[in-house]
């Protein structure tokens, strides 16, 4: 784990799952550490992780699809420690649905969070920021079109596409974009969909990793200038050979669905 001492890093989506992870870790590795999310009284427990173990945390409620709000925490966040070293963009939500059922609402709602919220961040890091790393959390899910996970697909292929433009545009300034690709990770926002029969097919639910994981590839980012970092490693590329032979890949994941279905059958009828 790199030394991040005498460093600032924001991190958004701080109250729970990676964001909460990803603070305390940075908090551990030396960093002034800025907690980012809606609700205060998460961000107060997690400082309060952060400070118990001797780091040093500063609560700054936001909600990221406000962009006067993104403005505000970033000043707070300049006034309290000064410039900004790491920014790990990583607010998210999700809200599962098969295609031909995505509600309105539901997709504005993932849009407003999801790319929006980040584009916000981004904007104002990058006018911050003379030099350091942003790290924007995507997803495996933005490389690949994935049942019942089709809106929240939609926006994180944006976020691949605005992330991608953003570090060609940087190039040469000072301030590094990476991308961190994970899969599907224990946290909150996979309970959505940990009991979704579609979704289980194709990813059981014991085979959500550890947050620790996504953290540890956040680390790498920063720690050396990584412009891609799937988790787990070696997936993105797996899904980039895919979009090569877009057939096959469909042709892979029916035959997963099936294998899925002949071993719950077996499973039953062995019971």
């Amino acid at each position: 784990m790199a030394d991040l001492s005498g460093r600032t890093a924001v991190v958004t989506g701080a109250s729970s799952g990676i964001g909460r992870a990803t603070a305390v870790a940075f908090g551990a590795a030396g960093a002034r550490v800025a907690l980012v999310a809606r609700r205060r009284a998460e961000l107060e427990r997690v400082a309060a992780e952060i400070v118990a173990s001797g780091g040093r945390a500063l609560v700054a409620p936001a909600d990221v699809t406000e962009r006067s709000q993104v403005a505000a925490c970033f000043q707070e966040v300049t006034d309290a420690y000064g410039p900004i070293d790491i920014v790990v963009n990583n607010a998210g939500i999700l809200r599962p649905a098969p295609v031909v059922e995505i509600r309105a609402e539901d997709l504005d709602a993932m849009l407003r969070v999801n790319l929006f919220g980040a584009l916000y961040v981004m904007q104002e890091a990058v006018t911050r920021m003379q030099s350091g790393t942003i790290v924007n959390v995507a997803s495996l899910a933005g490389r690949r079109g994935m049942t019942p996970l089709g809106g929240y697909c939609a926006t994180k292929f944006a976020l691949v596409g605005l992330t991608e433009a953003l570090r060609t545009e940087l190039d040469g300034r000072g301030v590094h974009v990476a991308l961190v690709m994970p899969g599907v990770v224990d946290t909150p926002m996979a309970e959505v969909i940990d009991h979704d029969p579609d979704f289980l097919d194709l990813w059981p639910a014991a085979l959500n990793m550890p947050p620790s994981w996504v953290v540890w590839a956040i680390f790498a980012a920063v720690r050396f200038g990584l412009v891609e970092v799937s988790v787990p490693p070696g997936a993105a590329t797996l899904e980039k050979l895919a979009s090569l032979a877009p057939g096959m890949a469909d042709t892979v994941v029916r035959w997963a669905r099936s294998m899925s279905h002949w071993v719950a059958e077996a499973t039953r009828k062995g019971a």
